[in-house]
């Protein structure tokens, strides 16, 4: 009875990896795509475009420390799942190894003798003869099992390096970004409007929803862009990495309810044009910190607020992709990344970018015009 209970117990124990994808494959493909990311810095550095390649480096790093924070993550989960459910099985596994031991070191003779005779030694061989294999085969599982969780340790201690490497990497690589949009002189421009008229729209605006309509019907002089937005509905990529916290309309824990969506990001996270754009305003704006507002086209303004730094400046035609600054917060030391990747939890994407849609004076649900994976 006690051999079949603890089979059943091992057999309970044997917990299948295969509907999950590896954590040590995850986190060794990220670290292939930080050190992609390493060789597209250097070749920025010598690119004509410094700018675009610059930009396409960030968020290959970006990609790469989402991922191998993902991969720490499954392996820290995975570690912890086998230690717990190998401590909770203990004492089972104890009791059957006891048995297991007394069954080798009896005499053969003994063996062979049951209280109730003949048939019951029979029996009794069979059902040893029946369990040693399976026995053998959970005692092999319990042994692969200590031996991933010594792998996930590993892999965890070696992730140091190569994180360092990433983060160090992905500033330079911000920090020579701001300086080559500061360098840059063959944006095209293509609209502005009067500086006076924009100053007293900013001083007088009392909401984001004034400032907007306000800026919606302000006057400005120049060419107008000739931009469609309305083909890309539904298929805009989100403006940088994240993860949406909040939907148009949804109230937030004070019960306020805004007429745009907020997304949750990294601190320092790349923020880009999803459709090419002309860029409206830039700058501080109420309590809302840096604002971009956008003109996409076909009378639509898309506002982003909560950047801690933007780059541009107002009349400029911006391609698709183009960055328009940067989220604020500090970006995580080596230690502190380790540390929230282990823990799990939403500490990494502390910073929140507020987006907001709207055509002339109607706000217009950003939810069906952006793609979600």
């Amino acid at each position: 009875m006690i051999l079949r209970t603890a089979c059943a117990a091992l057999l309970a124990f044997a917990v299948s990896v295969q509907a999950q994808e590896d954590p040590a494959f995850i986190a060794k493909r990220a670290a292939g795509q930080l050190e992609a990311a390493q060789n597209a810095l250097i070749a920025a550095e010598k690119s004509s475009d410094r700018v675009k390649a610059l930009t396409q480096t960030i968020r290959a790093y970006e990609n790469g420390l989402s991922a191998l924070r993902e991969g720490l993550r499954r392996a820290a989960i995975r570690e912890a799942t086998i230690r717990r459910k190998f401590d909770v099985e203990r004492a089972r596994v104890s009791r059957l190894l006891g048995v297991l031991q007394a069954i080798e070191t009896s005499p053969k003779p003994l063996l062979l003798l049951h209280p109730s005779g003949p048939i019951g030694t029979a029996r009794s061989g069979m059902m040893i003869s029946e369990i040693t294999p399976a026995l053998q085969r959970q005692a092999d599982t319990l042994k692969l099992q200590l031996e991933e969780v010594a792998l996930l340790r590993a892999l965890q201690e070696s992730a140091a390096d190569t994180l360092e490497a990433g983060l160090t990497g992905v500033q330079h690589a911000r920090t020579s970004l701001s300086q080559a949009i500061s360098n840059r002189t063959d944006t095209p421009r293509h609209m502005s409007a009067d500086p006076k008229a924009m100053n007293e729209l900013i001083n007088s605006a009392e909401t984001l929803k004034s400032f907007a309509e306000g800026l919606a019907d302000l006057h400005v002089s120049g060419a107008e862009s000739p931009l469609h937005i309305g083909e890309a509905r539904g298929a805009l990529p989100l403006p940088v990495a994240g993860t949406l916290l909040r939907r148009a309309g949804e109230p937030d824990a004070a019960g306020i309810v805004r007429p745009g969506m907020v997304i949750a990001t990294e601190p320092r996270a790349l923020v880009t044009t999803p459709w090419p754009a002309t860029i409206r305003y830039r700058g501080p704006l109420l309590d809302y910190g840096n604002v971009m507002i956008l003109e996409p086209g076909d009378g639509y303004l898309l506002v982003l607020a909560g950047l801690d730094q933007v780059y541009g400046v107002q009349g400029e035609v911006l391609p698709a992709g183009t960055p328009i600054g940067l989220m604020g917060g500090n970006a995580p030391d080596a230690q502190m990344f380790l540390n929230q990747a282990t823990k799990g939890g939403g500490a990494d994407r502390s910073e929140t970018l507020y987006m907001e849609l709207r055509q002339g004076d109607t706000p217009v649900d950003p939810g069906i015009w952006f793609a979600f994976e």
